[in-house]
């Protein structure tokens, strides 16, 4: 009854701004806000979204499939193992009226390499040069091969070069200057997004032509914001609200499978417990996956053998996941020397992933069925994702998918010995190391041939498995809401990214 009145309380309260939120022709609302309008600033996949409305890649990824199209380049190609070439598309105009050229390109991948003005280090470092021997072509020299290098272009937005110069900092971060489909027009932080559509936009009009977006990241408000039809279209439906939001005869409910994995990263780090692999193991063996999916995630998830999803070169079919069996973990422990258990924390992040402290919770309570000696750590992802970055914790749970759809670039990131100079393990926060894998990730970087790369990328995948780098939990699913009567077509991305000119 308290949910209830909650939400009949929300409801009330979201009646005042509706006459405002009426004017666009489209409203979504969202489960997260944007951080920054610097394209730059943030990797998240809620600034990706929001970025993906006012600037254009390179190249581009439509839905459903996400295949890798053409955007601000036409043609692309790579001439060597570290030389890619990019044909641009001629008479694109920013949205201030500037011509777009290739001094653009030049430009916003050096400012890459600029901390103060981006997040994209790692990236922005693997290019040792960009040439423009003409102003529709760049070449890109990069420092070690990157067979994805390409794969990513869709993610890497395009910045004006003559107003970003000439902009201040903080004008840079809150007002967007791109060439996509949608013009910015205003931002109220934590409250909406306002944008219209891009008259002259190089792929034609998009159909709606003022466009709302409103972070909404409370469960129970955005629910109320499409029960009182304050909202077109809703990601980020609750879970535990799907059923009844399901029987609603105003909207339809649609599901998409997530490529995101959730997983559990652990160390295998000498002079610790997960050195051992059959505590790694064991671990492995005493998680109910099962009942997580049924319990926590409502049914809503699908169970995961590995981290990259099928879409990802690099997944293998053949690889099966270590089924729930506590004693068979009892056994494994007791082996390892460990009959009496360890202390062990489960950390993860409280505000990152659907339930992930729910399911940061189930964990901690099946490594207690087994004998371990258990706390639980659970904090905001502003907390959190700056301790992994600090190495705080050799176990931890975590979530991703490679917007490049390649094993490579995750294992580069995830799974490689951390290495600063080299730019590798960036994101190996639990610090796990195979010199072998290591080995097998460098080679691999040079394969070119789509068939032989995936070959390799397999190998290194069954073993990190085998050598239970991870221990994955399932993929996400994802819940969107769209009300029914104003004939709105709207197919969910893989990637999460809400792209207007989609929606038609």
């Amino acid at each position: 009854m308290k949910r209830f009145a909650v939400v009949a309380l929300l409801l009330g309260l979201l009646a005042l701004p509706s006459m405002a939120m009426a004017k666009a022709d489209l409203v979504i609302a969202t489960d997260a806000p944007p951080k920054s309008m610097n394209p730059q600033a943030y990797s998240s996949d809620a600034n990706y979204s929001y970025m993906s409305n006012f600037f254009d890649g390179l190249l581009q990824r439509k839905s459903p499939d996400g295949k890798l199209t053409p955007a601000l380049a036409t043609e692309w190609k790579r001439l060597d193992p570290l030389t890619w070439e990019f044909k641009l598309r001629k008479g694109v105009k920013f949205h201030n009226g500037n011509d777009f050229n290739a001094e653009d390109v030049k430009f916003t991948f050096e400012r890459m390499k600029d901390p103060k003005y981006s997040r994209f280090l790692n990236f922005g470092n693997s290019i040792a040069g960009i040439e423009t021997p003409d102003p529709y072509t760049v070449i890109f020299k990069t420092v070690k091969p990157v067979p994805w290098f390409a794969e990513t272009m869709h993610q890497n937005f395009i910045v004006d070069k003559e107003s970003s110069l000439k902009r201040d900092d903080g004008d840079y971060n809150t007002r967007p200057i791109g060439t996509g489909a949608y013009v910015f027009d205003e931002w109220v932080k934590g409250s909406y997004v306002k944008m219209h559509a891009n008259p002259d936009y190089w792929e034609g009009a998009p159909k709606y032509k003022t466009v709302e977006i409103r972070p909404i990241t409370e469960d129970a408000t955005r629910f109320a914001a499409l029960a009182g039809r304050q909202a077109d279209i809703v990601n980020g439906v609750p879970l535990t609200l799907a059923d009844r939001i399901a029987k609603m005869p105003n909207v339809d409910v649609i599901a998409r499978p997530a490529r995101r994995c959730i997983y559990l990263t652990v160390s295998n780090k000498p002079g610790t417990p997960f050195a051992d692999k059959r505590v790694r193991q064991a671990l492995a063996y005493a998680i109910n996956e099962d009942e997580i999916i049924d319990k926590v995630m409502h049914g809503m998830a699908t169970k995961a053998a590995q981290i990259p999803d099928v879409a990802t070169k690099g997944y293998d079919a053949g690889i099966k996941r270590l089924e729930y069996n506590p004693e068979k973990a009892k056994q494994l422990l007791a082996e390892a020397g460990y009959a009496d258990g360890f202390e062990i924390s489960v950390v993860g992040p409280n505000d990152r992933y659907i339930n992930d402290e729910k399911i940061c919770e189930a964990v901690a309570k099946y490594f207690a069925k087994v004998g371990l000696k258990v706390s639980l750590d659970v904090k905001p992802k502003s907390i959190f994702f700056d301790e992994t970055a600090e190495f705080k914790h050799p176990f931890y749970l975590v979530g991703w998918f490679d917007g490049s759809f390649d094993f490579g670039r995750s294992a580069e990131k995830l799974l490689h010995t951390w290495n600063k100079e080299k730019g590798m393990g960036a994101y190996n926060g639990a610090v796990y190391s195979n010199p072998a894998i290591d080995d097998l990730i460098i080679k691999s970087s040079s394969i070119i041939d789509p068939a032989e790369r995936n070959k390799a990328l397999q190998q290194i995948n069954r073993m990190a498995m085998e050598d239970v780098a991870w221990i994955p939990l399932h993929y996400q699913q994802d819940l969107y809401a769209v009300v029914k009567g104003k004939n709105i077509k709207f197919s969910p991305r893989s990637d999460r990214w809400i792209v207007v000119k989609e929606i038609q």
